[in-house]
């Protein structure tokens, strides 16, 4: 039971060293893409939701 053990944290070490880290650069351009694509959608979204807004007080008010 304890050799499975120690076999399972032995692979780890191995998977993890095989891991390509990214780069602070690639850190903070990832970071900043997000971001900017957060704002642009969640813009969006506000104008559909004012358009069908708009286009539902036009019918209710009808």
């Amino acid at each position: 039971m304890f050799g499975k053990i120690v076999t399972f944290f032995e692979q780890v070490k191995q998977e993890v060293a095989k891991v390509v880290w990214p780069t602070k650069r690639e850190t903070v351009s990832s970071a900043i893409m997000i971001a900017v694509f957060s704002v642009v959608t969640a813009v969006f979204f506000f104008l559909v939701d004012r358009f069908f807004m708009w286009v539902m007080s036009f019918i209710f008010n009808f």
